[in-house]
């Protein structure tokens, strides 16, 4: 598990901060995921402790070849795992990295704090109450706040200062027993965030009020999380038929809805996914993954439009092994219940050819569905309106093709492009307005289609330095089916893909002068962001810079210093919240 460092800069969807455990504590932040479920790298405590650590040693040759693993079905909801370093793309994740990753060595414990202005705080500790070959016990605690003064850059009040408040907590253990032949997990996680609606409001409170009211930017929103996974999978090589079982219960629920006079709504969801496989002839294998989740609501009031729903999929498969090449073949079947109930198929397919010198080739066709349910979009943007529907969203075709090769020392590269086609895809609008919590964001379903390409570089020379870049063009086409008539269109704007950018580049250089003392400086590029305000008004690009410097006192302690925003740029996530400007966090991090 790493440390993470709050700041209110980049990768966030919302304000800034993407919710302490993206993925965990779930409140809403920001953004889209690239597989459409959101994409965090997870660490543990066993990993050894260096502030700096960034894979480079894996750089130096081609990752490992392997079977084409055809993934356990797809869930909705990330689980109990504290977020280390997001991934930069905004189309994959929010904006901005505002964590600083520190790792943590084999010892019992930890502990991390760091500090810093905007009164930027964190906190991270846990404890291995057991470590050894059979039995895993672990539990953490992480905090994450904020409570400082950000400018709006857009409309009538550019320039002015407001608050932007956020608290986000966690508390969570693993549990994990290896029998001969299965292992047996128990995860369970508490998570409690505040926040305010800071947003920019409308700038005109008498076209639809007699009278202007004030935006209520000092109520703090209070959100609870509760998960529990419990599941079973046996021991690769122990029995001829291989298989997984998991069972899972989210929820997340709202002290408020629209307003502070207004109640806010609830979710539980109850999942169970299973899989069973089995080789033939040793190098074949067939099988078959599915999950089930029903999602139940409990709402203040009838009218509110939030449905109880069942989501599924089934998916077999094949898949073989050469010499050379690996393939899966295999079909997705998915389906969704409710008032706008689908069933729909997909395919599942994969190859991967090894054309020598360190170089693949491969090649993906996919599909999946994303049910877009309450947890799901408080994670990616926490100033959803909760009171809205978000209808499930269907991945037609998901195509990759790419090359990625470590033709030389120290050198790799992957080249790859794609298309995805996806219906009902859902994008982030403000709904401003001078009632309750002011400006709210709503969801606007469009049909996507996506076609990308980019490049990644990287270089290390031993332990020494790594360079990475990495860029990527998207091109966008949406289409509202609702919007279909030329006299609608004079009205209203053309649909854009809101939010996500044309051009995304990303590069990063980390040195290591001496043992102990490490330097990461990272650049994210993100341009060609349109809102739906207006007609579809352009954002301000976002150019993220920051440096991170840790230094290695001894096996225990640990110094770090991160700074965000260098550049102390002004821009948005999500239209009217404002991110921080330059800062800073200033921390350490004790091993026990």
């Amino acid at each position: 598990m790493k440390a993470t460092t709050y700041s209110l800069t980049h990768k966030n969807a919302g304000i800034c901060a993407y919710t302490i455990f993206a993925i965990a504590l779930l409140l809403p932040n920001a953004v889209q995921a690239q597989n459409e479920t959101g994409l965090n790298r997870e660490l543990t405590l066993e990993r050894e402790y260096d502030p700096s650590v960034r894979d480079a040693n894996k750089v130096n040759t081609l990752p490992e070849v392997k079977a084409p693993a055809v993934a356990k079905s797809a869930i909705d909801y990330a689980f109990l795992s504290l977020p280390t370093d997001p991934k930069r793309e905004i189309g994959l994740l929010s904006s901005g990295k505002y964590k600083t990753g520190i790792d943590y060595d084999k010892r019992r414990g930890y502990f991390n704090l760091g500090a810093g202005n905007y009164l930027n705080i964190n906190g991270d500790a846990g404890y291995h109450i057991l470590s050894s070959e059979k039995d895993i016990l672990n539990v953490y605690l992480s905090h994450r706040s904020t409570n400082g003064d950000v400018k709006y850059i857009n409309d009538f009040m550019k320039g002015e200062s407001t608050r932007a408040r956020i608290n986000d907590n966690l508390a969570s253990l693993r549990f994990l027993h290896k029998f001969s032949k299965a292992t047996l997990k128990l995860n369970a996680g508490y998570g409690y965030s505040l926040f305010n609606y800071y947003g920019l409001p409308d700038p005109s409170p008498y076209s639809v009020l007699p009278q202007p009211q004030s935006v209520d930017t000092k109520t703090n929103q209070a959100a609870r999380r509760i998960a529990v996974e419990t599941g079973v999978q046996s021991v690769e090589g122990t029995t001829s038929l291989n298989y997984y079982a998991d069972l899972r219960f989210n929820s997340i629920s709202y002290k408020y809805g629209l307003g502070a006079d207004a109640e806010g709504v609830g979710e539980n969801m109850i999942g169970a996914r299973f899989g069973l496989s089995a080789a033939v002839g040793g190098v074949q294998w067939v099988g078959a993954d599915a999950s089930f989740d029903y999602f139940h609501y409990v709402l203040p009031a009838s009218h509110i439009e939030l449905e109880n729903f069942l989501a599924g999929r089934i998916m077999p498969y094949y898949k073989q092994e050469g010499d050379f090449w690996n393939l899966t073949l295999g079909a997705n079947i998915l389906f969704f219940t409710g008032s706008k109930a689908k069933v729909f198929a997909s395919p599942n397919l994969a190859i991967d050819l090894n054309l020598g010198a360190k170089t693949i080739l491969y090649a993906k066709l996919g599909g999946g569905l994303k049910t877009n349910n309450l947890l799901q979009m408080a994670e990616e943007n926490r100033y959803i309106d909760t009171y809205s529907r978000t209808l499930p969203s269907r991945t037609l075709i998901d195509a990759l093709i790419g090359l990625k090769s470590g033709v030389a020392p120290g050198f790799w590269f992957n080249l790859f492009g794609g298309y995805k086609y996806t219906a009902d895809d859902y994008f982030f609008i403000p709904n401003r307005s001078w009632m309750g919590f002011g400006n709210l964001s709503h969801t606007m379903a469009l049909n996507s289609r996506h076609l990308y390409g980019g490049l990644e570089l990287k270089y290390a020379l031993h332990h020494l330095f790594e360079i990475r870049l990495k860029g990527v063009y998207n091109h966008w086409q949406v289409s509202d089916p609702n919007q279909e008539t030329t006299g609608d269109i004079l009205i209203h704007p053309r649909p854009a893909a809101y939010g996500r950018p044309r051009v995304e580049g990303s590069a990063g250089l980390l040195v290591r002068p001496i043992d102990p003392l490490a330097f990461s400086l990272d650049y994210y590029l993100a341009s060609g962001r349109v809102s739906r305000v207006g007609w579809n008004e352009a954002m301000a690009d976002i150019h993220e810079l920051g440096l991170t410097s840790s230094y290695r006192i001894n096996n225990s302690l640990g110094l770090y210093l991160k700074l965000n925003n260098i550049l102390d740029r002004k821009y948005e996530v999500i239209y009217g919240y404002p991110l921080q400007g330059f800062h800073f966090i200033v921390g350490f991090n004790l091993n026990f």
